[in-house]
Parts: structure tokens; C-alpha cells; sequence
């Protein structure tokens, strides 16, 4: 890993902060950052084609290096993360199929009942721990091929990080087991990895390890890498010769997008080391509000995302809109969690204003 420098220039940090006094601290997702200076420029040199000829040379290159990095023989750029895992779950089944997931996982709970829609599969809920779940729990799941009165299970899909479950890293070795399991039953198994390289950077872990266990793996360019748009789904040929058609018949076809892949490959050159910098500022924040009477449980905090839960005494409701007065956004997660996600325009300025927030904050 290179060296970080937490006051990098290429962050522009000049032409991005002009007056942090009146400037809204967004900790809501790590979906709202803009481009930076260095990405834009990349974005207005692009080379570009038309992409439904696959001859747009910066989609191209984009889906090369993605595959290099990760060993796998095809990648496909997408327009949307969620796209990218119902491309990926209906090249995986076959309608009344069943796949595994943990019951807070993202294809289920944030994508509009698409497993359903799109692919007419049903989701076996795991119950996991923080969004991730065993090949023990996984293997027990597995409906029986001879029991012809329930789904046939197909597919397992993991998530790494876990959004729901605050940015949780699953231990690799687990990865392991869980294809085994998969390898013994015929499932496929894919990975939504929306923040997988908050989790790479986190671990120090290799991506083509990756691409040694998993069938499939979606990896989003807008989050924590700070593109404008863009997931990419990365498989092997055999799984993939049909995703250019999932893709074309879920709306995802795509022109001159060769501006957007310009901003994926300046992410992937400039925007992927300094995740630890977000990583460190999470873990700040987690250490606050550890140490503060009105925060009755903070989850562990492994990447960038933040979950709490204030006292019972303190209504969320208001915790949030106190902290809106205070020009600081968070999230309701719902269940009584709370979420900040640190991120590529949350400066050092910022951090020491929401740091001040939390050391203050009187109900």
C-alpha cells in the first residue's frame, strides 16, 4: 500500500472547501461527494465511442483494468450498482429459483423487490451477524434438489462491506468455506461489493484473490471511489456471454459513457489508497461517540460507516434535526440506528467541526 498523506493535494481541497462555516457537512452516504478538479479534467479529455459497438476506448480500457486487478476474464460497465447485481443474479437463476443472503442484504432490502421482478426468484434470509453470514448458516439454508416442493436454490450472494451492518469486513477465510459449500451443492455465488475496496484497503488483501472464490462481483465506482456514476460487474466468460443482454433488456445500454469510465480510471489511479483516510476518520468519530453519555451503543467500526444508537431517553428524531441545525447531515437507518459515512469531501476541517458536535451535544 503507498503511503498516505492526509493532506493530499489532489483532494483540491481549495476548490472544493471555500467556507466551511456555512458549508453543509454531509455524512448521509458516501454517494454525494462531486468530482474532484483532477477528475474532472479527466472526464473532459475523455476518449470516447459508443459503447453498444463496445467501441468506446475508455469503457474498454475501464473493463480491462478491472479484470487485470481482480483475475477474471470479463467486466461490464454498468450504470448502477443495483443494475449490476440483477444483471448478475439473473445471469445466475432461472425463474423460481431461490438464492441465500443475509437478511439485511442490499439485494433485497434496497432494490425494489428486483430478485422478484426481475429475475422471479425468492430470497431464503439468512440471519447473520452485521450483515455477513457462515457457510455453516449457508449450507443448513440450501433447499434440497429432491425436495421438489420448494425453491431449488441457485445462488448465494454475500455483501462486502456491509452497508446495513456498518461497514463490516468479512474474514477472507470464510469467503473460503463458503465456496466450498457452493462448489458441493453446484451454487453460484456472488459478491455485491459495492464498498469492496474499502474492505481491500481495509484488510490489505489482495483483489485477485477475489477473483479466485467468487463467480461474479459487482464493484461500484460511485461511493467510496467518488465518480459521478458507474458500477462494474467482473465474471467469468461462460457467465458473462449473456450479461451485454441482461444489461441491454434492464435499460442499461449506454452510449459515448466514455466520460464516466474516464472518471472510474482516475478513481482507480488516485481514489482508492486514500480510503484509509476515511477509514481513520470513521473510527474518530465511533471513539466520540463512544465516550458521550447520550449514545447508548456504537457498532464496531471497521471502514468508513458509522452506526449508533442514542439512549432511549433521547428521541433519533430529534438527535438527527439537532445535528441539522448544526449544518451536519446523518442518516435514519431505521431499527433505531443511526449512520455517518466519511468520505472523499468530508475534509479534516469538517471532521474537527463534527468532532466539536458530538463533544457538545446537550439534550
Amino acid at each position: 500500500m503507498k503511503k498516505l498523506n492526509r493532506s493530499n493535494p489532489s483532494l483540491d481541497e481549495n476548490y472544493r472547501i471555500k467556507n466551511i462555516a456555512t458549508m453543509t457537512i454531509d455524512l448521509r452516504s458516501d454517494t454525494v461527494t462531486k468530482p474532484t478538479q483532477g477528475m474532472l479534467d479527466a472526464i473532459m479529455t475523455a476518449q470516447t465511442g459508443d459503447d453498444v459497438y463496445k467501441e468506446d476506448p475508455s469503457v474498454n480500457e475501464l473493463e480491462r483494468r478491472f479484470a487485470e486487478t481482480f483475475d477474471m476474464e470479463t467486466a461490464l460497465f454498468f450504470p448502477t450498482g443495483s443494475m449490476s447485481n440483477q444483471a448478475a443474479i439473473k445471469l445466475h437463476t432461472q425463474p423460481g429459483d431461490q438464492l441465500i443472503c443475509d437478511k439485511w442484504a442490499h439485494v433485497y432490502n434496497y432494490e425494489a423487490g428486483g430478485a422478484a421482478f426481475n429475475s422471479g426468484v425468492t430470497c431464503n434470509l439468512i440471519d447473520g451477524e452485521r450483515g455477513m453470514i457462515t457457510a455453516k448458516a449457508i449450507e443448513a439454508g440450501i433447499s434440497p434438489i429432491s425436495n421438489y416442493h420448494t425453491a431449488n436454490t441457485t445462488l448465494v450472494c454475500l455483501e462486502n462491506t456491509t452497508n446495513k451492518g456498518g461497514g463490516a469486513c468479512y474474514d477472507f477465510n470464510e469467503f473460503k468455506k463458503v465456496r466450498q459449500v457452493c462448489d458441493d451443492y453446484g451454487l453460484g455465488l456472488h459478491l455485491d461489493g459495492a464498498r469492496l475496496m474499502n474492505a481491500i484497503v481495509a484488510k490489505n488483501e489482495d483483489p485477485k484473490d477475489y477473483g479466485k472464490t467468487f463467480d461474479s462481483i459487482s464493484i461500484c465506482l460511485s461511493k467510496g471511489l467518488g465518480t459521478p456514476m458507474g458500477t462494474i460487474l467482473l465474471g467469468t466468460n461462460d457467465l458473462m456471454k449473456r450479461s451485454i443482454r441482461i444489461r441491454k433488456i434492464l435499460g442499461g445500454a449506454m452510449r459515448q459513457i466514455g466520460l464516466m469510465a474516464a472518471a472510474g480510471l482516475y478513481a482507480l489511479d488516485h481514489q482508492v489508497d486514500r480510503l484509509a483516510l476515511d477509514h481513520e476518520k470513521a473510527k474518530e468519530i465511533a471513539r466520540t461517540l463512544e465516550g458521550v453519555s447520550f449514545v447508548k451503543k456504537v457498532e464496531p467500526t471497521e471502514t468508513n460507516i458509522v452506526i449508533f444508537n442514542v439512549v432511549d431517553e433521547l428521541s433519533k428524531d430529534k438527535f438527527v434535526n439537532d445535528m441539522l441545525l448544526k449544518h451536519i447531515k446523518i442518516s435514519d437507518m431505521g431499527q433505531g440506528k443511526l449512520r455517518m459515512v466519511t468520505h472523499l469531501d468530508y475534509s479534516d476541517a469538517m471532521h474537527e467541526i463534527v468532532l466539536e458536535a458530538i463533544n457538545n451535544y446537550q439534550f
